[in-house]
């Protein structure tokens, strides 16, 4: 269903393109663009004739092929990518949306409607929402109630499915958008007056969280810059989703930094039995790019940062560590460690993970 779901958006985004470049499209210009067979391109521009997202401009005459268009130039969905990670116990929902404002409409209502969702924090165009599996009703309705709210969250089949309960604006999100965002797999409907409910269906991912220090030298080169290549690099294909990337600021009062002391952490979704290979071609870009032959990376699976984790976090930004001591604190919190000297600074990153930003940036601030 996935890949239906995926093909289905890839062929219309290519129909909407020409349509806008072209004014309308043939069946050879989606076979060449997307490189597939004729066969499929003429399946595929059947079926949305008949779903009512295409229309047929000029029927085929001799040999002038048939033309068609796509009805509406309006994005399919604002929705750009919808995808959880969870620990078994806890999930953490991203909604990546094309819109600032509608992220936080829908952060406002998550938290006033309450049900399972327990934190939601925007970063721009993208929602994080952490939730518990389980059930939890939520009123909706016109205000003062909530327009939507996530009422409960199952673990099946290795999926992640959201009960969602809406009305207006939402719903038609949920009815005519959400299922086609990337990274779900399918969207059950049910409707009981003016209410919409929905079951919304993705894949229960793991968090991984990377640290990422020591890749740079005074001659050149700058941490943050190469953790943000790396993200780009490991999430190319469709089994890493990139979440985001932040610089946080260690001991400035060590005497080896080749600048300020800031490492970087970068948080990938990722299939489970994907883990080991993710951070294996993590460890060989690092390696093949670094200027410093003190390069390091610092790995974390889940979604809690131990208590003694974020004691070294404290330390790594007051006191001068050795490796030692990063090895002992990665041992006990279950990160792992590569590479020489800067796995220090690295695993420091991966302890500040999750702060706001105002502590990640400022050494002086005290976080517990």
């Amino acid at each position: 269903m996935a890949s239906v779901l995926e093909h289905r958006r890839e062929y219309l985004r290519l129909m909407r393109q020409f349509t806008l470049d072209a004014g309308f499209f043939t069946v050879t210009d989606i076979q060449k663009a997307a490189g597939i067979p004729r066969s499929t391109a003429q399946d595929w521009i059947i079926r949305l004739v008949r779903e009512g997202c295409v229309l047929v401009k000029k029927e085929k005459s001799g040999r002038t092929a048939a033309r068609y268009a796509a009805i509406s130039a309006i994005p399919q969905s604002t929705c750009r990518r919808i995808f959880t990670t969870t620990d078994g116990e806890k999930v953490e929902i991203f909604h990546d949306c094309m819109s600032g404002a509608c992220a936080a409409f829908c952060g406002h209502h998550h938290t006033r409607a309450g049900g399972v969702v327990t934190a939601v924090n925007r970063d721009g165009t993208l929602l994080r929402e952490r939730a518990r599996i389980g059930d939890n009703p939520v009123s909706i309705g016109l205000p003062p109630y909530s327009a939507v709210g996530i009422s409960g969250i199952r673990y099946t089949d290795d999926h992640i499915v959201q009960r969602i309960r809406c009305i207006g604006g939402p719903a038609y999100s949920l009815t005519d958008m959400m299922s086609r965002a990337e990274g779900i797999v399918r969207v059950e409907l049910s409707q009981t007056g003016g209410i919409v409910e929905g079951n919304v269906w993705t894949q229960a991912l793991t968090h991984l969280t990377i640290g990422v220090d020591d890749t740079d030298s005074k001659e050149g080169g700058a941490t943050f810059a190469l953790a943000l290549a790396l993200l780009t690099h490991i999430s190319a294909g469709r089994t890493v989703l990139p979440i985001s990337h932040h610089v946080v600021m260690l001991n400035d009062k060590i005497i080896n930094k080749t600048a300020g002391n800031s490492a970087s952490y970068i948080e990938v979704a990722v299939q489970p039995s994907r883990i080991e290979r993710v951070m294996a071609k993590s460890r060989d870009f690092v390696e093949n790019e670094a200027l410093s032959p003190e390069w390091g990376l610092a790995f974390l699976t889940g979604m809690t940062i131990p208590q003694n984790l974020r004691e070294y976090g404290r330390k790594v930004r007051e006191e001068v560590v050795d490796r030692a001591t990063a090895e002992e604190a990665a041992q006990k919190s279950g990160a792992v460690l590569s590479g020489g000297n800067g796995v220090i600074g690295a695993l420091g990153a991966v302890a500040l993970a999750w702060l706001p930003h105002e502590i990640q940036l400022d050494p002086a601030r005290k976080f517990f």
